[in-house]
């Protein structure tokens, strides 16, 4: 019994040691955990990556000066370190905007809790999916240029503002019509919500992604723009190449047939379907688009 009464009294001044955690400092840690990993998510996702791993070197050739006395080397860290912060903010003042603009127009716990909002958030049906894979084809054969933007979670009413509004249901016809060479409704690009062509002839924002290949047009850029500050999925049919390309996540993908268009949709509808629904840890889709040539 001694030993045991000893080898608790150790324990009891091993644990004495450690800082007593409340209930309220679990939260702080669980919620400063959830801002860093966002953080580093957006980071990675945007040319603010770059410029973080210049501030790792800095810091690293600063606590390098520091150890090994390298005093005018340390005071000139010193001097500049103030105004580079300023220099950084000026620098990468579109991407920090648009960080502002993501966090404004999202829910800030997607991601972590999801629940149903009471929302329509219907999603498109198998006859749309098929309506959609057969009008973006048949225009790719002929070289009619298409922009196609999906709605998903996020809200675009906005875009839609900028058009002309239609309310009419996805067709093959429908789209294809809209698209067609000297139409009033051919330039710009197309709303869908849910199965209906909500508006026609809206302007999307344009990306200033630089890794864009200069081979693509002003219609791939606006499609990857949206792409960056909502999470809608657009398709895209090139004009000059009938070239079918999806844009998703701030990414293209190349697409070459239609069973290949009708599984990213269907991939789209499944997630729709199951965000209505409450779930814990929402699993991040990465971005696996890229630029394509």
């Amino acid at each position: 019994m001694e030993t045991i009464a000893d080898f608790l009294d150790g324990m009891y001044s091993w644990v004495s040691f450690l800082p007593r955690i409340s209930k309220t400092n679990l939260v702080e840690i669980i919620i400063i955990a959830v801002l860093l990993y966002e953080l580093l998510t957006w980071i990675m996702n945007t040319r603010a990556w770059t410029l973080l791993k210049g501030i790792i070197v800095i810091l690293l050739f600063y606590v390098f000066a520091y150890v090994f006395r390298l005093d005018n080397i340390f005071w000139i860290l010193n001097k500049i370190a103030t105004p580079a912060v300023t220099m950084a903010i000026v620098i990468f003042q579109p991407e920090l905007r648009k960080a502002l603009e993501q966090l404004g127009s999202k829910n800030p716990f997607t991601g972590i809790l999801t629940f149903d909002d009471g929302r329509d958030n219907s999603s498109f049906t198998d006859k749309t999916i098929n309506e959609l894979v057969k009008a973006t084809f048949e225009m790719a054969k002929v070289k009619t240029g298409a922009l196609m933007v999906i709605e998903r979670g996020d809200s675009l009413k906005e875009i839609e503002r900028t058009g002309i509004e239609i309310g009419g249901v996805v067709s093959s016809q429908l789209l294809i019509n809209i698209f067609e060479h000297n139409t009033p409704l051919h330039d710009g690009a197309v709303v869908i919500r849910g199965n209906r062509v909500a508006a026609a002839t809206c302007y999307l924002p344009l990306s200033d992604n630089m890794t864009i290949s200069k081979d693509l047009g002003t219609r791939h850029r606006a499609a990857v723009g949206v792409s960056e500050v909502t999470d809608s999925v657009t398709i895209v049919v090139s004009e000059e190449t009938g070239r079918v390309t999806v844009a998703l996540e701030g990414g293209l993908k190349r697409i070459t047939d239609a069973d290949m268009l009708r599984s990213v949709l269907v991939g789209v509808k499944q997630e729709a379907v199951e965000g209505s629904r409450f779930r814990i840890l929402k699993g991040r889709r990465k971005n696996e688009g890229k630029a394509v040539k």
